[in-house]
């Protein structure tokens, strides 16, 4: 599956089947939770949320993939990713896109 954040794939003429998403909602363990917030107290990257938060974008994204799958698409275009929080460590992250088919 070919995925790209542009409105078109160089070379080939596009058949529009629909938007496609993919989401997650994750969070850690208390344990990392506390252990990061100590973090905040000195400053520096809070690694166990960007662990997290690049799970949670490649769960999004596998889950897209496998909705575009479904309509037959060969790729999907003009991706996007977007994420909020749900609570304090829980965040939702989605993936969605166009998926289209090559025209012969």
């Amino acid at each position: 599956m070919i995925l790209v954040n542009t409105d078109y794939i160089t070379g080939k003429e596009l058949e529009m089947l629909g938007l496609v998403k993919g989401s997650t909602i994750q969070s850690k363990h208390l344990g990392k939770d506390i252990s990061q917030a100590f973090k905040t107290l000195v400053g520096g990257e809070l690694t166990a949320y960007n662990d997290m938060m690049n799970e949670a974008r490649a769960l999004a994204t596998k889950r897209m993939v496998a909705e575009a799958d479904a309509l037959g698409a060969d790729a999907i275009v003009n991706v996007r990713y977007a994420s909020s929080a749900i609570m304090q460590g829980a965040a939702e992250v989605i993936a969605y896109g166009t998926a289209v088919k090559f025209r012969a």
